[in-house]
């Protein structure tokens, strides 16, 4: 080999490996271009939107082009959400939660994830900003947790002014579901996957279905029976007594045993053990951004051995309790946020679906309005949970 063959040889493969570099470094330079503005948004959004990349002829998903329309959380090019559209889902929402105790925070989920386009918008991001996927995420939680709190708030209120909230059980309960609440929010903000959280949320529905579902059997409806018949002794004492409006007093409290009375009947509990299960249903509930309804009912009828007619509203201020921990803690504390405009819409919903509910549930037969929920909760638990674990549904739509 000539040293003349050598030289050109030589200089042609440092002239190629020049270009190589130049080009790797143009492409990496094209890769990693980014808004590098927040474009007007504070907080954690904006930093997050200055470090997610551009839209370009080439990248059009996952992206941001700063000159597209506002919309969701104010990011240009986000989904802009229909405010009439948010307020008919919400009535919807809190004509089910106050219908049947249940479902409604599922059913707010299902609203944020699916309906507005919520969940296919942050997962658009999985590869180009994982950080913002899991912020809107947290969004998509949140925003559930508002309307959820807002059910919780219209029944406490009516349930206090009729003196049906155990106050002790409450309290205790709500001292195991603020530690639960605000634990479960600081560990897992900004940290799960809308992948993941898709697909817990599935298996949450398919719970729920089997609450229900056991709700229909004759076992459930023989203790309904009994739930109804210990509510009708109550109202009977209340008359004879010339229309009383004594409620809930407490006879004497211990960290092992506390009695209270109603109207004469004495209940116990332990509020050891109610802490424990305020703590326990409150990580399940603020992980999801669901009330946990269909979990403190049971709780309390099957465990607690409290009869139904003291249990719906203690229920209701509990869930308001966990929900106001969970929204302080994943907005003051870990920077999340809401879109005030939906959400206001949302909350107009709620109040008139929680309004209405009440006034039309004695036209529809328990048991077959049970069912119905039973067939939807299983068709939503299919379809979340196959998207979040397999990556695609596996009902329709695909």
């Amino acid at each position: 080999m000539s040293k003349v063959f050598q030289k050109k040889l030589l200089f042609i493969l440092v002239l190629t490996l020049v270009l190589s570099w130049g080009a790797y470094l143009s492409l990496s330079a094209a890769d990693s271009a980014v808004v590098g503005s927040s474009l007007g948004l504070s907080g954690k959004l904006g930093k997050l939107i200055a470090e997610t990349p551009k839209c370009t002829a080439s990248l059009t998903k996952g992206c941001i082009n700063p000159d597209a329309p506002r919309g969701y959380l104010g990011i240009p090019g986000a989904p802009r959400p229909s405010f009439i559209l948010g307020f008919l889902w919400a009535i919807w929402v809190g004509w089910i939660f106050s219908t049947v105790g249940a479902f409604g925070g599922i059913m707010a989920g299902v609203g944020h994830i699916t309906i507005f386009g919520l969940a296919n918008y942050a997962k658009s991001f999985k590869k180009t900003n994982m950080a913002l996927n899991k912020y809107l995420t947290d969004t998509i939680r949140v925003s559930n947790m508002f309307l959820v709190g807002l059910s919780g708030a219209v029944s406490s209120f009516n349930y206090w002014r009729m003196k049906r909230i155990v106050g002790p059980l409450a309290i205790a309960m709500a001292i195991g579901a603020v530690g639960g609440a605000m634990g479960i929010a600081e560990l897992t903000a900004g940290k799960i996957s809308l992948k993941d959280y898709i697909g817990f949320f599935g298996l949450a529905v398919f719970a729920v279905a089997g609450f229900m579902w056991y709700g229909t059997t004759e076992k459930a409806r023989a203790k309904n029976k009994a739930a109804k018949e210990a509510a009708k002794r109550f109202e009977e004492n209340a008359k004879k007594e010339g229309g009383t409006t004594e409620g809930v007093k407490l006879v004497r409290f211990s960290l092992t045993e506390c009695v209270f009375s109603f109207l004469g009947v004495e209940f116990k509990f332990n509020p050891v053990i109610a802490a424990l299960g305020g703590l326990l249903i409150a990580i399940i509930a603020v992980f999801l951004g669901i009330g946990g309804g269909f979990l403190l009912v049971p709780f309390m009828t099957d465990i607690v051995k409290l009869p139904m007619f003291i249990v719906a509203g203690t229920s209701a201020f509990i869930v308001l309790i966990k929900m106001i921990v969970g929204i302080f803690t994943y907005i003051v504390l870990k920077g999340a946020t809401v879109y005030w405009p939906l959400i206001g819409a949302e909350l107009a919903g709620i109040f008139v679906g929680s309004m209405i509910g009440p006034r039309t549930q004695k036209y529809i037969p328990d048991i077959w309005l049970k069912r119905l929920f039973v067939i939807l909760a299983i068709y939503v638990g299919l379809r979340y949970t196959s998207k979040g674990f397999l990556g695609y549904s596996i009902v329709p739509p695909y």
